[in-house]
């Protein structure tokens, strides 16, 4: 089997596509995936770099990528949610990673169908991102019709998901992007969109729901919500993660506003939900770039650059 892996910690270039890896054994409730695309993610680079070895821990060497779409090719005795030639989407098990490689072995209930509307190399952008802007949206918060939601990071790969939804959902959505994206996020659905560097978020006034996905000045952020609103932080800033994640952590004392962080842990359902609201059209897929698994130096470098809009995804 091919896959992404690197040996040590580093910038982009310790990236390799490695050949002639074992495949993983299919266990009794345990799917094999032929994988047609997967994306790229955001937060990966962070761990690639090393930043986060002392909260993941994860022994090198490792794999890279959490969202996968393809074709069931092997399925074990227990599992009742698929069958050889289904084509399916899923993330790896939570806190794993590894869906950039020729195939992946999954417990069946990290899988659904995918959507019948679009091509694997565009589902591909969304399991992870998709289903990270629902739970947020419909369970942390069950965004309600007119509720004002700033999305900020709206560009990238849960962004463009939340400004979609949070639109279909009734709300008032204020976008932060980059100003080459205010014009396109506008037809996505956002009511304003802002430049994040010319924009001070004082102007902006008061939101019932902030979804970050920056993960810098959480204290600023906070005192922009009303009495009771809530605050879903859903980055980490990427100089100083450890940090970041205490500030998070230590915020959800105040009660006066509402913090309520998360690391996405997908149902199936949340899966095959997503699945169909990609299929009515409610949410499209965006994915900035299509590219080969041998390519994924510069997919990490395009990353690290910014500016991304939705996804990266990499066929193998």
């Amino acid at each position: 089997m091919r896959a992404v892996r690197y040996d040590r910690y580093g910038g982009p270039e310790v990236l390799a596509v490695v050949d002639g890896l074992p495949t993983p054994p299919v266990g009794a409730a345990d799917v094999r995936v032929e994988v047609a695309a997967a994306a790229v993610g955001g937060g990966e680079a962070s761990i690639r770099a090393g930043r986060l070895r002392r909260v993941l821990r994860q022994r090198l060497p490792a794999g890279t990528g959490v969202d996968f779409v393809g074709t069931v090719v092997q399925a074990g005795p227990a599992v009742t949610r698929a069958s050889v030639g289904d084509a399916v989407w899923g993330l790896m098990p939570h806190g794993t990673f590894g869906s950039l490689a020729e195939s992946v072995v999954v417990p069946q209930e990290r899988i659904a169908a995918a959507p019948r509307s679009v091509p694997p190399h565009e589902a591909a952008a969304l399991p992870s991102s998709g289903t990270t802007a629902l739970h947020a949206l419909t369970r942390r918060v069950g965004l309600e019709p007119g509720r004002r939601l700033l999305v900020r990071g709206a560009a990238g790969g849960v962004g463009v998901v939340a400004v979609q939804l949070g639109a279909a959902l009734g709300a008032h959505v204020t976008a932060l992007a980059g100003a080459a994206h205010l014009a396109w996020l506008g037809g996505l659905g956002a009511a304003e969109a802002f430049d994040h560097r010319g924009t001070e978020l004082r102007e902006l006034g008061r939101f019932d729901v902030i979804l970050d996905l920056v993960g810098t000045r959480l204290p600023e952020l906070r005192g922009h919500l009303v009495r009771g609103g809530t605050l879903l932080p859903l980055a980490l800033d990427p100089r100083r993660p450890i940090r970041s994640a205490l500030r998070t952590a230590a915020g959800t004392l105040d009660r006066r506003t509402r913090i309520a962080a998360f690391s996405n842990d997908p149902s199936p359902r949340e899966l095959e939900e997503l699945a169909a609201l990609v299929d009515e059209g409610t949410v499209a897929p965006v994915v900035a770039a299509v590219l080969e698994m041998d390519d994924i130096v510069q997919a990490h470098r395009m990353v690290e650059r910014g500016g991304v809009r939705g996804k990266i995804v990499l066929t193998p």
